[in-house]
């Protein structure tokens, strides 16, 4: 009986062996595992960033005043709704089709047809490939966002209709060619020029078409005096606001751990993670930097500057949330975070106005987070990555501000003085998002 039970255990311990040893052998998935988990991760990194769209639009609703809410409601809707069909029009085969170290790819409408997918299956040859589909998803969300940071610039004084023909050129066209520079094989991605996810591609590029915008448009009626002072013009709705943070936040993981651009290996899966938690810290950074300077230069906590200091640090790490450590992680957040509290003061002292800091946010902290690569990514050269940075500050701002200015010749871009002060719910909405309040009390 003892000899009986020797025998089992070694029998089974072989067993066990056995299936050890060929589990380890095929460890490795197969190419069209490697497939399908390459292009989830596209699709369900793009709608944790189609998400973001959300997060501004509550962002912007909860940072104006009562009378303009519906008002920034409906540019979000449109111009994400624009975004998509000009993307597929002519935006990504502008940035992507052919572009072989040039200056533009070829405008024509995307193809939905995938050559790695035949009617036979799954014709790949190795666990790099993704649907196509998938992939264009994934671009079309990104553009939309930049789209969104210009929306919260220009906010209570653009009408609607001449914001959203900025919006067809600036995500059929002007966004698309630099970013066939960069992420479609251009001139600057040959020089080296490193921007993981996009904190001048994406952030900066959204910051530039603002701040010419905000230029070209002016400032909101009563905001600025002859004498310098600035009238405080405050949000009707921080809860909203505070939301519209946390939504941006969590749609930031789907930011930048999709731009790992695959999912089908243990060290893609490794790398997502460490950009989640770098992500993360870097916003956390961002939050306790602006508590803490709020609390030194004005002896308040200002939350506003908190949510501010959150996008900011997200926006930095955006270049690179892959390589830092994550103490370095915090630290660029923390910075992102010091930046916008010092940075809109002095706007405000330049006579600009941004109504909801998305200037500070997307274009300081990203120009920041594009030179902050250098630090953690050995492949970065400092003077390639200010390169990036001016090639596309000055095509962007220059670009968007040609349109701005016959958009302003021709269909003009802002209300009246009238409707200004009525509010652009009423004037150029028709409705109000709180009409309880708008109009007195009243009986139902």
């Amino acid at each position: 009986m003892k000899r009986i039970w020797i025998y089992g255990l070694f029998c089974l311990t072989l067993g066990i062996s056995t299936v050890a040893i060929s589990g380890a052998a095929s460890a490795a998935v197969s190419n069209e595992t490697a497939f399908i988990f390459n292009t989830l991760s596209f699709l369900m990194h793009g709608f944790l960033v189609m998400w973001m769209a959300a997060g501004f639009c509550m962002l912007e609703a909860g940072l104006v005043r009562s009378k303009n809410t519906t008002m920034q409601c409906s540019k979000n809707i449109g111009l994400y709704s624009i975004a998509g069909i000009m993307y597929w029009l002519i935006g990504y085969n502008l940035m992507y089709d052919g572009v072989d170290g040039g200056w533009m790819g070829m405008p024509s409408p995307w193809s939905a047809a995938d050559p790695s997918v035949t009617a036979d299956g799954f014709t790949g040859e190795d666990g790099s490939g993704y649907a196509a589909g998938s992939d264009w998803f994934f671009q079309m969300v990104f553009v939309a966002a930049a789209g969104s940071i210009v929306s919260g610039t220009v906010a209570e004084r653009v009408k609607v209709f001449s914001f959203l023909v900025f919006v067809v050129v600036l995500t059929g066209v002007i966004y698309p060619l630099q970013g066939s520079w960069t992420w479609g094989g251009g001139w600057l991605s040959e020089m080296g020029f490193l921007d993981f996810a996009g904190s001048t591609i994406v952030h900066s590029v959204g910051g530039w078409a603002a701040l010419a915008g905000a230029l070209i448009i002016g400032a909101r009626k009563g905001r600025f005096g002859a004498d310098g002072r600035v009238t405080p013009m405050p949000g009707a709705n921080l809860p909203l606001a505070t939301l519209g943070t946390f939504v941006l936040w969590m749609g930031w993981f789907g930011f930048n751990g999709g731009s790992q651009l695959a999912m089908g290996s243990a060290a893609d899966a490794v790398a997502i993670s460490s950009i989640y938690i770098n992500t993360n810290l870097a916003a956390a950074g961002g939050v306790v930097a602006a508590i803490v300077l709020t609390q030194i230069l004005y002896k308040k906590l200002d939350l506003t500057m908190a949510l501010n200091g959150a996008l900011g640090g997200l926006v930095a790490i955006t270049a690179e949330p892959l390589a830092p450590t994550p103490g370095l992680a915090i630290i660029i957040g923390a910075i992102g975070g010091i930046l916008v509290v010092v940075a809109v003061p002095m706007l405000d002292k330049l006579k600009i106005d941004d109504v909801v800091g998305a200037i500070p946010v997307h274009l300081i902290c990203g120009i920041w987070g594009t030179i902050a690569v250098v630090f953690s990514n050995g492949d970065a050269k400092f003077g390639v990555q200010i390169l990036g940075i001016v090639a596309i500050g000055v095509f962007v701002f220059a670009a968007s501000s040609i349109v701005w200015f016959a958009i302003k010749m021709t269909m003009g871009v802002r209300p009246n003085e009238e409707d200004e002060a009525l509010g652009l719910d009423r004037a150029e909405c028709g409705m109000e998002a709180y009409p309880e309040f708008g109009r007195g009390s009243q009986t139902i």
